[in-house]
Parts: C-alpha cells; structure tokens; sequence
C-alpha cells in the first residue's frame, strides 16, 4: 500500500480582535485600570493624571525613575 499525504488547505488567518484596517492607529488607547485615581488626594490626582498623559504622548507602558521625576518637576514641584 502507498501511503499520500493528506493535502491540508488552510485560510488565511483573519484577526476579528480589532476592526480597523490594517496599520491604522487606534482612535484611544485601552486603559486597564480607568478608575484607579478615585480614592487619591487632589495632588495625588494631578499627580497620576500627568503620568497616564506622559504614558499616552509618549507610547510608554511603563516609565523610568528619570520619566516620573521629569514629570514632577513639570507640575512645578521642587525638592527644599
């Protein structure tokens, strides 16, 4: 007996995560945690309101020591 090898036809993989065009951009950025700034002071608000934006015009996930002490001096904080 012959073996044949079973001829497998495969489709193209078709990514049904995102309905944007390929190479488009995304309109926001998903955040995992949105309401995580609620129970924060006021100045803790302002505080991690500035490092999402950083996160976002920068395409950080995670920012350096040097990141966030940029962005503290930013708000005008100084070290006395």
């Amino acid at each position: 007996m012959m073996n044949q090898a079973a001829t497998v036809t495969t489709a193209p993989f078709v990514d049904r995560r995102s309905t944007r065009p390929p190479g488009e951009t995304p309109v926001f950025e998903r955040r995992q945690f949105t309401n995580s700034h609620e129970g924060l002071s006021p100045k803790a608000q302002e505080l991690a309101l500035a490092i999402d934006q950083y996160k976002l015009r920068n395409r950080r996930r995670f920012i350096t020591y040097e990141e966030m002490y940029e962005i503290i001096t930013s708000l005008g904080y100084t070290q006395s």
